[in-house]
């Protein structure tokens, strides 16, 4: 009782009342001291523990972006197609890609983002890694295109840019071989198995997807689009060019000219003629007779493409008549 009529008057401090380690102070609150050091090593331990568990818990939390990149909103104009770029012009028109537009649209930018690496010596430009069709729907839009960028070389580039489009699995065969070529004609790996090799692709379907994009350009051209061609064309179509190179080419460039051009299919059927899968004819006959015992036969062979005239009893006069008949017939 002393001790508290002495504080009363002002003679010695009132003991504070003990804060209790449940109740953690508000902003502001002034935190009670500890009187003693045990008292102040207690209070220590218990912040550090909070601490240590407060980190554990954000270290948990940024296990989810493990290896993830930061995005970022770029002026599509800024970004330039790869050198190693797979895409052909075909890809960006048509209903796939008008309905790719249309959702990018809808969610205002494209959700999924596209990958770049920064253009080497053009600051604040970008070349793409992969995701070529959204790049350009944002483009043709006007809006910004999201983007996440890293620092690649050349055979990173191409391998992840191989990767995410065969993931997507819309590429075509034309197109993956268009790429494959590209990076073996400038060397970027030193053999087709290498580059099989390392993109992760077996070699029968990288040898096919490489015949189909080194075709002839008259061969390519025959049909309405390069990207129709299928892999299981290939063999088809590179036996008939070393078999019959001048025949094939000579129908390509002659279907080239038809208006309308025929559907991709038939062209492929009319460029093997018969092989493969395309039903073989039989050699055709028919025999013509005339006045003074005079006969005629015509033989078609529609696999080889050729036509036998024999004719009989026919007089040696006329044979200017039937050569003059035969020129006007080949034109």
């Amino acid at each position: 009782m002393g001790k508290n009529l002495l504080a009363k008057a002002g003679l010695v401090l009132a003991p504070r009342k003990p804060t209790s380690p449940a109740t953690k102070p508000q902003d502001g609150e002034e935190v009670a001291r500890p009187r003693t050091a045990i008292g102040a090593m207690a209070q220590f331990t218990d912040r550090q523990s909070q601490a240590i568990k407060d980190a554990a818990q954000l270290k948990e939390q940024l296990k989810a972006f493990d290896g993830s990149l930061p995005t970022y909103h770029l002026d599509p104009k800024l970004v330039v197609r790869s050198k190693w770029a797979n895409r052909h012009e075909l890809s960006f028109s048509g209903a796939d890609f008008e309905g790719l537009k249309q959702d990018i649209q809808a969610q205002g930018g494209n959700v999924q983002p596209i990958k770049v690496r920064r253009l080497a010596g053009s600051a604040g430009r970008y070349e793409l890694v992969f995701g070529h069709r959204r790049h350009q729907a944002c483009l043709e839009l006007a809006i910004g295109v999201l983007a996440m960028v890293e620092d690649l070389d050349d055979k990173r580039l191409f391998i992840e840019m191989d990767r995410e489009n065969r993931q997507r699995k819309d590429l075509r065969p034309f197109e993956i071989g268009a790429m494959y070529a590209k990076a073996l004609d400038e060397c970027l790996f030193p053999s087709a198995r290498k580059l099989a090799e390392e993109v992760g692709i077996d070699h029968s379907q990288l040898s096919k997807a490489l015949s189909l994009a080194r075709l002839p350009v008259d061969v390519l051209k025959a049909f309405q689009s390069p990207l129709d061609l299928q892999y299981r064309w290939t063999s088809d179509l590179t036996d008939a060019l070393q078999k019959d190179p001048e025949r094939v080419l000579t129908d390509a460039k002659a279907i080239q000219k038809e208006d309308p051009r025929p559907a991709s299919a038939e062209v492929f059927a009319r460029l093997v003629v018969g092989r493969g899968t395309v039903p073989q004819s039989e050699p055709k006959e028919e025999a013509f007779s005339g006045a003074a015992n005079q006969r005629g036969k015509i033989v078609l062979n529609a696999k080889k493409r050729s036509v036998r005239i024999d004719l009989a009893n026919i007089d040696p006069a006329r044979f200017a008549e039937v050569k003059a008949a035969i020129k006007k017939l080949l034109g």
